[in-house]
């Protein structure tokens, strides 16, 4: 099959999604069967933003599949000043099997694909965060009792409440409508706050496809969460947020902190989730997260299985 790169989740089809979900659930019951899948098979990891949950993994999941994972800091390169993002892809196109990349700007992994002959994995820019996804949709099927079998998640609604100018935000309406789900986000309007035009854009395109479902922004918490399936937060700040501009976050944001009485507004059986690092007392409450109806934890060990699998079936041009 033809090269393919993952920039954001609508990249890949349903049927492509339910593939790797798939894949990912046996990973995770029989990782032995999977020791060889990638032997002497090399991932490049480009890291501008921090990570625990993407750095240990990719490289865990590298090492369980029999091949090898190289985390490089771009801070101590000259990746985007003395050489561009375009040569940078051509180069490592020479060295290894494969790239991801946590960065600030989707500009960044266009310049990083534009000339890579190997696949590129977005692990994270300011408009997507596919790998993510995958983990996302592993998880709401293992508590839907539908595990490995994706189409299932078809009729479920996902709420999400917070900061809805985000990569999670974004990927997560393009991931529910792309699955039969509906999905319907809410948080503070205006400048610095509403959702891209392009993302809603291309949700509604997506919505038209058969049997796809539908992401919508509504006014408050309460709306989104009604009879929601699952419950869906992320942090606030990002990385290097403080002072004035901190506090004015936080009084904008905190109606749509996930609380105990907001839940109550979900499913009984509603979950909440949130893709980690998360803060105690600002995007939910401490009750909330560490309590019975928290798969927080579920959540981010699949971004193991589910990365596993993407790489897997990308590598080998399996997609």
């Amino acid at each position: 099959m033809a090269l393919r790169h993952i920039t954001k989740i609508s990249d890949l089809s349903r049927a492509e999604i339910c593939s790797i979900l798939a894949l990912a659930n046996d990973m995770k019951k029989t990782p032995s069967d999977y020791y060889d899948a990638l032997k002497h098979k090399t991932l490049l990891m480009l890291f501008e933003k921090p990570s625990l949950r993407t750095r240990v993994s990719l490289e865990a999941g590298m090492t369980s599949l029999g091949g090898h994972g190289i985390a490089y800091m771009t801070g101590d390169s000259p990746l985007g000043a003395k050489e561009t993002y375009e040569d940078t892809g051509a180069v490592l196109s020479r060295m290894s099997d494969a790239v991801t990349a946590r960065v600030k700007s989707r500009e960044q992994i266009a310049g990083l694909a534009a000339n890579s002959t190997i696949p590129v994995v977005n692990a994270l820019d300011d408009y997507a965060h596919p790998m993510q996804m995958l983990a996302d949709l592993q998880v709401m099927l293992e508590h839907s009792g539908a595990a490995g079998d994706g189409e299932k998640l078809a009729g479920a609604t996902l709420a999400f409440v917070g900061d809805i100018q985000n990569n999670v935000t974004y990927d997560l309406m393009r991931a529910g409508t792309i699955m039969g789900m509906t999905v319907k986000v809410s948080g503070p309007k205006g400048p610095g706050f509403a959702p891209e035009a392009s993302v809603l854009e291309e949700c509604a395109s997506l919505a038209a496809a058969a049997g796809a479902g539908k992401a919508q922004v509504v006014d408050t918490a309460e709306e989104a969460v009604k009879g929601a399936d699952f419950v869906y937060a992320d942090s606030w700040m990002s990385y290097g947020i403080q002072g004035a501009e901190r506090e004015a976050r936080l009084n904008a944001l905190m109606p749509y902190q996930v609380t105990a009485g907001l839940m109550g507004q979900a499913k009984g059986s509603a979950k909440f989730m949130n893709c980690l690092p998360a803060m105690r007392g600002e995007e939910q409450t401490a009750e909330v997260i560490d309590g019975p109806r928290s798969i927080v934890f579920d959540q981010a060990e699949n971004r193991l299985h589910a990365q596993k699998a993407l790489l897997v079936k990308l590598i080998n041009r399996q997609l």
